[in-house]
């Protein structure tokens, strides 16, 4: 079976049949990543297209430094990370959230931020206002800090992962994750004090 840097070298040839089989090696894994963040199946099978269209176009950008797959994976969250961006500035719909029912035991916040097993009745009548209010507040995150935010307690990556697929240190990765982190916290309180004198 041939590696992924034989198949590559014979892309960047034009051998459709080389890309093909990398299709078909990797895209099942580049559309689970890509349906895992923008959660919509047309628009995640759009962009595992965009992914595999810049493999085929631009497949020399690849330097064959770590895996040909990271690679991939990191382009499938940059074009998903910028779909997000792209409907969040027309504003045409919202962002897919699943709607709550009471079998659900998944919290849409995060579990640092709330303790669900230490809602009162009250609070937990009030949780979809609390949801959207917390997206509101991540939306409002400057973009390095959103990123690693959504993948972070979004999708549960580790900050080697995100590392990885934002192609910047992991150091990096730590600090936007703490300044995010704070200024959630700080502002998610000042919603709460201001909800609370309603």
């Amino acid at each position: 079976m041939p590696t992924d840097h034989e198949l590559i070298t014979r892309v960047r040839a034009g051998d459709a049949e080389a890309f093909d089989v990398l299709f078909e090696r990797h895209a099942p894994r580049i559309r689970g990543r890509v349906i895992r963040i923008v959660r919509e199946s047309a628009a995640a099978d759009d962009l595992v297209q965009e992914v595999f269209l810049r493999l085929w176009t631009r497949a020399e950008q690849w330097e064959e430094r770590g895996t040909l797959l990271s690679w991939l994976l990191r382009a499938a969250t940059n074009l998903s990370l910028n779909y997000l961006r792209s409907v969040r500035r027309r504003r045409t719909r919202p962002l897919d959230v699943p709607a709550r029912t009471d079998d659900d035991d998944e919290d849409t916040l995060p579990g640092w931020m709330v303790d669900a097993a230490s809602l009162r009745p009250d609070e937990a009548l009030e949780r979809a206002e609390s949801d959207d209010a917390f997206r509101g507040l991540n939306d409002a995150l400057p973009d390095g800090q959103r990123e690693v935010m959504r993948l972070a307690a979004e999708h549960e990556m580790e900050i080697t992962e995100i590392a990885d697929e934002l192609d910047i240190p992991p150091g990096t990765v730590k600090s936007r994750l703490h300044y995010a982190r704070a200024r959630l916290a700080r502002e998610w309180q000042q919603f709460s004090d201001e909800r609370g004198t309603e």
